[in-house]
């Protein structure tokens, strides 16, 4: 456990917050800036997220201050800080990655703040900073020890080949990966994904990270990307990279998953592309004793990926076209699913809800959810974007 932090270092946090709370936007960008310039820091980061009004500098922002708003009891921030270790392990951020995130951050807050920033204030956010980070390395140690000591589970980057590339759309592709040492993998839980360190080209690196839609089977996982209008990678993935390529991977990691253990009924709600980690979830667990409703939105059939796999193994399923298809009724529906509609169709008393999809469509449905009286325990949710988003 890190060392508690001190009173006085307690004191100057809360009187300074409101200030930092103040100059965040301007804060997180200088960060960011003084962070980046860093080629080995850079290639842990994706670039699509530094852009413009930025994602990840938003979630950041949030994070700042729901820390120092929460600093006498960070306990609260338990789920979030999951979440972002579970990333962290995902892209395999290590301790010494830390020191970097230190001194950008103090020096951004010492250039935004000026004179301001007086000594003592910022060695007081410095130690409230490697507090963080100490209780963060703590956890992904666990995490990645976990990963290594299990059955067929490794720590670091292992080599896996594409051993097969099928189109599920025009814009989606699955690619099943098999290890190049022909060792067992890890059994991952259902929804969990994999992150990877690609090298498109000479001198580059991308991590990314991809849900895995398929369930456990201690031989291969299966990943299934869609297209993105100008994404490097997923570009890359479906022009370049053919059978028999081989990638770095690292081990299963994510704490959006799916455990029947003492649950009575499940509905799978996705959006576009967020129907991956769902597909893995049915895989692994339709057919059974569980009550499995999966509700899936998408734009039409042309973009309606994995179709068959759901349809067949959902208990019940409904789709929303924004053009529905003709002599469909009752599966098929016009339009977007509403909070009010899903809570008609189950259970608010007893049902879990697993949601995975566009931010837009995710926060609708986590708010219909909740005005339902459903309680958070039985509200998960997968964003693709930076985990601390969800610190606030």
């Amino acid at each position: 456990m890190p060392k508690p932090l001190s009173e006085e270092t307690l004191s100057i946090i809360e009187a300074t917050a409101p200030v930092v709370a103040a100059h965040v936007d301007q804060i997180v960008p200088c960060m960011y800036r003084r962070l980046l310039a860093d080629p080995e820091i850079r290639a842990l980061f994706n670039m699509s997220h530094q852009n413009g009004q930025s994602p990840q500098h938003k979630a950041l922002a949030g994070a700042l201050v729901a820390y120092a708003t929460h600093i006498r009891n960070p306990a609260v921030l338990g789920g979030a800080l999951e979440r972002i270790a579970q990333k962290h392990v995902g892209l395999q951020i290590l301790p010494e990655h830390y020191p970097h995130v230190a001194t950008a951050l103090l020096g951004a807050v010492s250039e935004v703040l000026g004179e301001a920033a007086k000594p003592e204030i910022l060695a007081a956010w410095g130690e409230a900073y490697w507090f963080l980070a100490d209780t963060l390395i703590g956890r992904e140690e666990q995490i990645y020890s976990a990963s290594e000591q299990a059955d067929g589970g490794w720590r670091g980057w292992r080599q896996f080949r594409i051993a097969s590339k099928t189109p599920e759309t025009h814009e989606i592709t699955s690619f099943l990966l098999e290890p190049v040492d022909g060792g067992p993998v890890l059994a991952h839980r259902p929804g969990q994904y994999l992150s990877f360190r690609f090298t498109p080209a000479e001198g580059e690196e991308f991590r990314r990270n991809y849900s895995i839609s398929s369930a456990p089977n201690g031989r291969d996982y299966r990943i299934t990307v869609k297209r993105e209008a100008g994404g490097r990678i997923s570009n890359w993935l479906h022009d370049a990279v053919e059978p028999g390529s081989v990638i770095d991977v690292a081990a299963p990691a994510g704490e959006f998953f799916l455990d029947p253990t003492g649950k009575r009924e499940v509905v799978l709600l996705s959006g576009g592309v967020g129907m991956t980690p769902m597909i893995s979830m049915l895989e692994s667990c339709g057919g059974g004793d569980l009550r499995m409703i999966h509700v899936h939105a998408t734009r039409d059939a042309r973009h309606h990926a994995m179709r068959n796999r759901h349809l067949d193994l959902a208990d019940e399923s409904h789709v929303f076209y924004e053009a529905p298809e003709v002599g469909a009724e009752g599966i098929f529906h016009a339009g977007r699913i509403s909070p009010e509609w899903l809570v008609r169709i189950s259970d608010p008393k007893i049902a879990d809800y697993f949601i995975c999809g566009p931010t837009g469509f995710m926060d609708a449905m986590i708010r219909g959810l909740r005005a339902a009286n459903v309680p958070d325990d039985r509200i998960h949710y997968e964003h693709f974007g930076p985990a601390a988003a969800q610190l606030g």
